[in-house]
């Protein structure tokens, strides 16, 4: 990683260490404290901070603003991790095992007030479009999720449904990052649309590759239970397409393990693993993921401002694509 991305990841993770979210009660303020000290990868306040500094340089202007995606990025874990039931998050305990479901939902709607307040600080000239880009974003963001909610119980959702899916759910916060860091900018309108539509692009790579690291990913690395998508059942580009590809024998035992009510849950991640492979999924997950970034790059191409400003956002993206976890 470049020296310009260490430093600016650095500076993200001094400037979120100061961060007071409230003291009283404390156990309202404690679970954000918490989630917020397990670490990540900080990606979208970077992706923010990245798109602010080609275009005016001005980090500082753009930092507080891109603390409150960081925050609103971490709630928004917080809720799925209870509507999913996840035990772990980042390879530690998810914020409801940890303090229970009705102090993470409180606590949760803390975090969304506080990532508006961290907003407000927008310059005066661009709060009114920055307030009404988060507010669409944040809208996009729940109807992903209400959208991933409702797949659980169907049986026929398409590869093209489960897309628009986790664009909305996933893509759309890592569209804003850019698109709020331009605005700061003051990028010129197209730039800031194009860099918004890059980060929805490369959003639904970096889903599929979340879903391709929960099943064939290293536990230890990848911070999550391993196969956690396989044992609840969770629609993803592997099962949709599974189920699609899978000749007449191979979707009955598909679906014998979807239907099972008691099993032994390292037992289903293997004999669902041993399908995929058998359907080469893992190839079709990277293809499409191919596509996905192909085409997000292929917007920078349109920018207005040259290739060498554009170097660090080429950077990240691209060792991003190469992660393992």
């Amino acid at each position: 990683m470049t020296k310009d991305l260490v430093d600016l990841i650095d500076r993200i993770n001094r400037e979120l260490a100061t961060q007071t979210y409230g003291e009283k009660p404390y156990e309202l303020y404690e679970p954000i404290r918490y989630i917020m000290g397990l670490g990540g990868k900080r990606l979208r306040p970077v992706l923010a901070l990245i798109s602010s500094s080609m275009y005016s340089g001005n980090v500082e202007t753009t930092l507080r603003p891109a603390m409150a995606i960081e925050v609103f990025h971490n709630f928004t874990l917080m809720h799925d991790d209870i509507m999913d039931q996840a035990p772990l998050r980042r390879g530690e305990a998810t914020v409801h095992e940890k303090f229970g479901s009705n102090i993470a939902i409180l606590s949760g709607d803390v975090m969304m007030v506080k990532a508006y307040e961290m907003i407000m600080a927008l310059p005066d000239a661009v709060l009114r479009t920055g307030l009404a880009a988060f507010n669409r974003c944040a809208v996009e963001v729940c109807e992903g999720q209400q959208m991933d909610m409702n797949f659980e119980s169907r049986e026929d959702v398409t590869i093209g449904q489960y897309l628009h899916m986790i664009r909305l759910k996933t893509a759309v916060l890592l569209g804003f990052s850019l698109e709020l860091g331009a605005l700061v900018g003051n990028a010129p309108e197209q730039d800031r649309l194009l860099l918004r539509e890059f980060g929805q692009q490369i959003g639904v790579g970096f889903q599929l590759k979340d879903d391709l690291l929960d099943v064939f990913g290293e536990q230890e690395k990848v911070g999550k239970q391993e196969g956690g998508d396989i044992v609840s059942n969770k629609k993803t580009f592997l099962l949709i397409t599974a189920l699609q590809d899978a000749d007449e024998e191979t979707a009955k035992e598909l679906k014998h393990w979807l239907t099972m009510q008691d099993f032994d849950k390292a037992e289903k991640v293997e004999a669902v693993k041993k399908i995929y492979n058998q359907l080469n999924i893992k190839e079709k997950t990277e293809a499409k993921m191919d596509e996905c970034f192909e085409g997000a790059f292929s917007l920078l191409d349109k920018l207005s401002i040259s290739v060498e400003k554009q170097q660090n956002l080429r950077y990240l993206a691209n060792y991003l694509i190469e992660r393992d976890k």
